[in-house]
């Protein structure tokens, strides 16, 4: 089972979601989400257990608790939404039109 962890204190690190969360069974993996150009961490993460009972055990005895002065908020992963693909707005990004006339910086059309 996957679980989500929201409201981590930013220090937080892999290893301290596997010691955490193994006090409920084995962690199969864990994974601290990080901002791809900073590499800080956005403040949540996913646990994964192969015991669904483990994990259901972990997140009733985690979830609303207390890491660090935050309180975190644990529960079962919904699946990734599905993104549109197209896109979307911005069309021409950052296309400005052309020269509207009149004086531009001294120079004369």
């Amino acid at each position: 089972m996957r679980i989500y962890i929201g409201g981590l204190p930013y220090q937080t690190d892999e290893a301290q979601l596997t010691q955490i969360f193994a006090a409920y069974g084995e962690v199969a993996s864990a994974k601290v989400i990080t901002d791809r150009d900073t590499g800080r961490s956005k403040g949540f993460g996913f646990v994964e257990m192969n015991d669904d009972e483990a994990a259901k055990k972990a997140i009733a005895g985690l979830n609303e608790t207390e890491l660090e002065g935050r309180a975190i908020t644990v529960n079962e992963a919904r699946p990734m939404e599905q993104r549109d693909n197209r896109g979307g707005g911005g069309g021409r990004g950052g296309y400005r039109g052309g020269d509207r006339g009149g004086d531009r910086g001294g120079r004369r059309w």
